[in-house]
């Protein structure tokens, strides 16, 4: 087992999910129109670089898994580093679009290493079973990616232009996200101790050991609930504002309800860390999906109080990032954790890059309102979907 204390590694992950988090995934919301302006690129084609990004990361997922089975965490985490820190210096100096959206190609292979996925898979391989209070820890974390980036990007456009702030991240990846991950990251090279999944009977807090054309069947039953979950989470974050301006509220009354998702998700996710001891995972994710559910399905029935939406909705984000990594590990055990998170990943990925653009055809063509109404369907569609897997998983 890995000498170092959980609480150090886990710590070291956090801070390097914010920063990674920060300046990938949340990094156009505040450089996409500062870069649109300064090389009068569209908006839309700015954007379509994080499209790029996530594509990439979907199509390298798999691979990542398999290298983190065979080798743990450490070098690819390490690899992360370096590729990020490289698409943002080829950002940084991207002064024609190809150049651009190949530095978002360069960004995608660091995120596909180095985001949520590939920190729950160092952490499954690390502590094996026991890997469920580190992985919701992580989270936690990562739940601040917006709140410490968005204002420390926005300090650095101001300041240095958004050319500056790209070479600032790439710094940044290599003096702090490097280190960390190359010399706090134990190296391993056996599996990890607590590789299999234990065998309690129906009715107890685990499943029996999944095997042959069951395990086929949870496995493509979890695989179609986090890619539907993917592109819920997708469409929305990219149309939110939309969605609430068509409800009749301006554009300042709308950022302000919206801001109310992040802090619902970290609420959640600091009451699933109390609790979530006590409960299988599998109820996580039912009450990740049903809450999604509930906060879609009223802002699709024009429930006047928007704000109890938006927190039901958060909080149903927040904790199924939690099930998404929680959940694998119990229903599979850790043998070949990592490699199952790789595939798990690659779908979700995928629908998260194109899930922005079918949101705006859908608004374009039928109205925001026939949009939410697709995303109700979804949610609930996926609440049966986990029904289906709790079948599949514990009964005989």
């Amino acid at each position: 087992m890995p000498k170092q204390n959980p609480r150090v590694v886990i710590s070291a992950l956090g801070i390097t999910q914010i920063l990674a988090w920060g300046s990938s995934f949340y990094l156009p919301a505040v450089l996409a129109k500062p870069i649109a302006a300064d090389t009068g690129w569209s908006l839309g084609w700015v954007v379509a670089g994080l499209s790029v990004g996530l594509l990439a990361a979907g199509l390298v997922a798999p691979r990542v898994g398999r290298t983190i089975d065979a080798k743990g965490g450490r070098p690819v985490l390490v690899g992360s580093s370096v590729m990020l820190a490289a698409g943002h210096a080829t950002l940084a100096l991207a002064y024609n679009l190809p150049v651009y959206l190949m530095a978002w190609l360069v960004m995608g292979v660091g995120m596909g290493s180095g985001l949520y996925d590939a920190g729950f898979a160092t952490l499954g391989r690390l502590y094996g079973k026991d890997a469920r209070r580190a992985i919701t820890t992580l989270t936690l974390w990562g739940g601040f990616a917006s709140t410490v980036c968005w204002p420390f990007s926005a300090w650095l456009v101001e300041h240095f232009g958004w050319r500056g702030a790209c070479a600032a991240y790439a710094a940044i990846h290599l003096l702090v996200c490097l280190p960390l991950h190359a010399f706090v990251i134990p190296g391993i090279g056996a599996p990890a101790g607590g590789g299999k999944a234990s065998g309690a009977k129906p009715g107890q807090t685990s499943p029996a050991h999944l095997t042959g054309a069951r395990r086929t069947r949870a496995f493509m039953l979890l695989a179609m609930i986090l890619t539907l979950g993917a592109m819920t989470a997708s469409m929305i974050g990219v149309h939110l504002l939309t969605f609430l301006q068509a409800r009749g509220l301006g554009l300042a009354a709308a950022v302000a309800l919206g801001a109310l998702v992040g802090p619902s998700q970290v609420g959640a996710r600091i009451v699933e860390m109390a609790f979530g001891r006590h409960y299988h995972p599998i109820w996580t994710m039912a009450a990740s999906v049903t809450l999604v559910a509930c906060g879609v399905v009223l802002l699709f029935l024009g429930f006047p109080i928007l704000a109890l939406a938006l927190a039901l909705y958060g909080a149903g984000n927040g904790i199924g990032s939690i099930a998404k990594g929680t959940l694998p590990l119990e229903l599979f055990g850790a043998e070949g954790y990592a490699s199952l998170m790789g595939r798990l990943a690659m779908p979700s990925l995928l629908a998260q890059a194109l899930s922005p653009s079918l949101g705006a055809v859908l608004i374009e063509w039928s109205g925001p309102g026939a949009a939410l109404g697709f995303l109700a369907g979804m949610t609930c569609l996926n609440i049966v979907l986990v029904g289906a897997l709790w079948v599949t998983t514990w009964d005989r």
